[in-house]
């Protein structure tokens, strides 16, 4: 397998938080982004939720799903979702964290049209955040 060309590039806020479960604990935050797909201006609006979890030495690593619904600016496509990742603190004061992980695209019934090309197609992400809610993402197809 193989990293294939660049496929999503954007960036935007964390829009809210809630608590599943203290145990663990189990965070969901939800989010707004804007950027390309292939060129084409797009909107992503999604959730997702972390566990910490002890890494090997004693760093904590947090494992993340995600689901999201993007949409064509012009209205001319739409594609949803699913992913997994593995992310960890990138900063000493722990201000900021990246996560790495797979991304499973399917258009909508209506066929996508615009975003056609997403449909059963499988990604490699980059997602980086901050304190601030600020948040980006770029995701390579994986051939």
């Amino acid at each position: 397998m193989v990293l294939g060309e660049l496929i999503e590039d954007e960036s935007g806020k964390i829009t809210g938080h809630r608590i599943l479960d203290v145990e663990g604990p189990k965070i969901e935050r939800s989010f707004t982004m804007a950027g390309e797909y292939k060129g084409i201006q797009a909107t992503d609006i999604g959730t997702f939720w972390t566990v910490m979890r002890q890494g090997a030495e004693a760093e904590p690593i947090m494992y993340a799903d995600a689901q999201g619904v993007i949409t064509a600016k012009d209205g001319e496509g739409m594609a949803t979702y699913t992913a997994q990742g593995i992310g960890r603190f990138t900063s000493p004061g722990k201000e900021k964290v990246r996560f790495h992980g797979s991304v499973f695209f399917r258009t909508t019934l209506t066929g996508g049209r615009r975003l056609s090309f997403l449909d059963n197609m499988v990604g490699v992400f980059e997602y980086e955040g901050d304190e601030e809610g600020n948040c980006s993402v770029k995701v390579w197809e994986w051939k």
